[in-house]
């Protein structure tokens, strides 16, 4: 199965959903992407994933661009639909899915306060992402 998760920075949430489905099933093609890709994966993804085994840190953000003459089974969209236009993939995909999540960059305060943000985010993206893999995994 070949997965795309899209968002608009490809520096937090849609990094740690690609992480998550890899380390769920090593047979996943998973690839992440961003309408206006950022830099860098944001250093807090990077740490938090870590505290769960999941090493983001040679990941970089790319271009939905870059994928747009492939074929997908799954498009899925991390944006927070309240607050940002979620992207969309005008390639050729088989199901398109949004499991939305607040953008953890937004995150303001210590940094204590900063991770801890992080890390409900990262915990709510793992808890879906691993829902849509069991559900995957049943069908197979």
């Amino acid at each position: 199965m070949k997965i795309l998760i899209l968002c608009t920075g490809n520096s937090c949430r849609s990094q740690m959903a690609e992480g998550f489905l890899k380390a769920f099933d090593e047979q996943l093609q998973v690839y992440s992407a961003g309408t206006e890709p950022g830099e860098e994966v944001n250093p807090y993804a990077i740490k938090v994933m870590q505290e769960l085994g999941v090493d983001l840190s040679h990941n970089y953000p790319k271009s939905v661009d870059e994928f747009l003459g492939e074929e997908f089974d799954y498009v899925i969209t991390v944006c927070d639909g309240a607050k940002e236009h979620c992207p969309a993939f005008t390639g050729k995909v088989r199901h398109r899915l949004h499991i939305g999540f607040e953008d953890p960059a937004d995150a303001r305060g210590t940094e204590e306060e900063i991770t801890n943000t992080f890390r409900r985010i990262r915990d709510e993206i793992l808890r879906d992402f691993f829902a849509f893999w069991q559900k995957y995994k049943e069908r197979e």
